[in-house]
């Protein structure tokens, strides 16, 4: 009894360890925009938002693995040509597609529900 419960513990921990994590990608979008596709990071990298301003106002966005050592740190990062440089904050997270684009919350959702019933009804009773 004591084998097989050493062997299921054993496949286990080699699927944790063995569990590659699962990150959006976009290597470079402007503003909030920023097309993304899944990659597979490699051991000892972790998935990353990172948003810079390009000039000093074109809001810059990045997504992809990053190693654990560069994470949660403000860098210098080339743009297209590596001569145009600004600085970029990489902030990571450890789970799969964790650097997904912030969704609005559901308090959000309600005044911007009541507002945009509420613009319908007032049309509604203009145009008839």
């Amino acid at each position: 009894m004591n084998r097989i419960l050493l062997g299921i513990f054993a496949v286990g921990l080699l699927f944790t360890i063995g569990h590659a994590l699962q990150c959006y990608n976009c290597d470079v979008g402007f503003g909030s925009l920023c097309i993304t596709t899944k990659i597979t990071c490699p051991a000892g990298e972790q998935c990353f938002s990172g948003k810079g301003k390009a000039a000093g106002f074109v809001p810059i966005t990045q997504k992809g693995c990053l190693a654990v050592a560069d994470c949660n740190k403000v860098s210098n990062v080339p743009l297209f040509d590596n001569h145009t440089i600004f600085s970029m904050n990489r902030t990571c997270c450890n789970q799969d597609l964790c650097n997904s684009s912030p969704r609005l919350a559901a308090p959000a959702l309600l005044p911007l529900t009541v507002a945009t019933i509420s613009a319908s009804l007032l049309m509604s009773r203009t145009l008839v």
